[in-house]
């Protein structure tokens, strides 16, 4: 599943259609990959952020542990490797509809509190983001607002 997922960005970009355009592999790096990156961005991936990454992936995308774990394993490499994340963000604004756009910037609001603080670089990734993915200003601040409600009930 590794070597897939490593490869699925060096395929042909051409037009693909039906449900070719919405392949799960290849949706799960790319989402997975901003994840690792937002969680990047204060220069300390740590294990909390790693335990809501996987869980995000496991849950969002029906997968075993194992298969989180992979996935996760591919992102990481893939984010380490990149020096942009256009690309996955072009796949996920391509691929997801507008509630599943909204879903991501949620995803990625957790890993930013993951690990209990918002830097600047990873707010400013955040809106970077959401509109390369065409989340709105006002769709990204509702998400993020979610994130917290949920994050006060849990404590």
């Amino acid at each position: 599943m590794f070597d897939r997922l490593k490869n699925l960005f060096a395929a042909d970009d051409a037009p693909k259609s039906g449900a070719q355009a919405h392949g799960v592999d290849e949706l799960q790096l790319a989402a997975a990959t901003l994840l690792v990156e937002a969680a990047r961005m204060d220069d300390d991936f740590g294990p909390d952020e790693r335990v809501v990454i996987e869980r995000l992936l496991r849950t969002r995308f029906s997968l075993s542990a194992e298969e989180a774990d992979s996935l996760l394993g591919a992102a990481d490499e893939a984010a380490a490797e990149s020096v942009e994340f256009y690309g996955y963000t072009r796949k996920i604004k391509d691929a997801f509809d507008n509630d599943e756009r909204i879903r991501m910037i949620e995803m990625l609001w957790e890993v930013v509190y993951a690990d209990g603080e918002v830097h600047d670089h990873e707010a400013n990734l955040l809106r970077r983001v959401a509109g390369l993915i065409y989340v709105s200003d006002r769709e990204s601040g509702d998400a993020r607002k979610r994130v917290l409600d949920r994050a006060n009930e849990a404590s």
